[in-house]
């Protein structure tokens, strides 16, 4: 048998000798976006066999249900594209935008199924807190201490409780933003809070854990920032998110350690936000005879897909645009703190947001979640 010619060389093409869609059926069964992106760059015409018919999309989809949100995918390139010449500019008809676009949908959607099944080692990606569903004392019992990995703080016990209930089965719920606006999430991880100041030194745990990934309708500002005592009530309203993964429940132990809740799968999080639903109640505090949850520490941990992949959350009915970065991943410090005038307007615009969450994730490196609760509102804004 001769080794397969494509259409650059000899003019006749495997795949027509096979037909569309005994192609098509061919290519659907390559559930690995190596094996896609290799088979796109057997040819042009096969880049665009693949490019036409979606391939990496659906694939994508078919690793994580979650980027079903993307409305539409499109490249950012740091350079504007050259205008057209004058003698040619009547010429740019709307097949060629459609191909562009085509093209383009194809490379976002490629990269990103690419990240999607990445090795790369799984991180903390918390960044900071939003708000609880209730506080039994604030600010000594703030959700803020969760995002603290030792038991004692200033020789005092770190944790957040809830406010006390009659009723074992009132939920609760710790509001978090992560590192980046879009990431993929592996797992949480919980500490339920041991009082060993009590008597018997019970163990405050839930009966069990929920996660919900997604996005805030609310403008960013101050309302992402914990520092009264309803701890962001207003902020934290189901009504203000819009909610794209909602993982099982998963059964915790009434143990003082560090459990481990591993999704069935990576679930993709669009917009940096996660809450933790506490289900139930064990202990009671024998003082008054409630029930509390009580929470030591928290992680999600899971990989950031930014600044070479970022997220248009303008839509109002809570879709979301996928916007490829070419090279951002390799930004240089310099890169992200100056400016450059040749740069096309899109891509400032997400470099900016980019910078923004650095900075702010360094902020909260340096002070640490307890004293930035206490940053003045103009200190708090680190809009650029």
């Amino acid at each position: 048998m001769r080794p397969m010619e494509t259409e650059d060389s000899v003019g006749w093409d495997f795949l027509d000798w096979l037909g569309p869609d005994i192609s098509t059926t061919i290519f659907q069964l390559l559930d690995d976006p190596a094996d896609l992106a290799r088979v796109a760059a057997v040819s042009r015409s096969w880049r665009r066999f693949v490019a036409v018919n979606k391939f990496s999309k659906h694939l994508c989809r078919q690793i994580c249900p979650e980027a079903a949100s993307f409305t539409r995918a499109v490249v950012v390139a740091r350079l504007p594209p050259p205008p057209p010449p004058a003698a040619h500019a009547a010429c740019e008809s709307s097949q060629v935008a459609e191909c562009r676009a085509r093209d383009g949908e194809h490379a976002a959607y490629s990269y990103l199924a690419g990240a999607l099944v990445s090795g790369k080692p799984a991180t903390d990606l918390v960044m900071r807190c939003v708000g609880a569903s209730s506080t039994d004392n604030f600010p000594d019992e703030t959700i803020e201490n969760t995002l603290v990995p030792h038991d004692m703080v200033n020789f005092r016990p770190s944790y957040w409780s809830s406010g006390g209930e009659d009723d074992p089965d009132v939920p609760e719920s710790l509001t978090y933003t992560l590192a980046s606006d879009l990431c993929v999430i592996e797992e949480i991880r919980i500490r339920p809070f041991e009082a060993t100041f009590q008597h018997g030194h019970p163990i405050y745990s839930s009966k069990a854990v929920r996660i919900r990934l997604g996005h805030s309708k609310l403008d960013p500002g101050r309302e992402t920032f914990v520092s009264d005592e309803d701890e962001n009530l207003t902020a934290i309203a189901d009504e203000n998110y819009m909610w794209t993964y909602t993982s099982p429940e998963f059964p915790m132990l009434q143990e003082n350690v560090l459990q481990t809740f591993k999704l069935p799968r990576p679930a993709l999080c669009i917009g940096g936000i996660v809450k933790i639903e506490l289900l139930g109640r064990i202990q009671k505090q024998f003082t008054d005879d409630k029930y509390y949850i009580c929470v030591c520490h928290v992680q999600v941990t899971g990989r950031s897909l930014s600044p070479d992949l970022m997220i248009d959350l303008s839509d109002p009915a809570g879709y979301s645009n996928l916007k490829y970065l070419p090279g951002a991943g390799n930004l240089r410090p310099e890169d992200l703190i100056s400016i450059d005038a040749k740069d096309s307007p899109d891509w400032r615009s997400l470099v900016s947001r980019y910078r923004q969450m650095r900075q702010l994730a360094m902020v909260y490196m340096l002070l640490g979640p307890v004293q930035l609760q206490f940053m003045d509102e103009d200190e708090a804004d680190l809009q650029m």
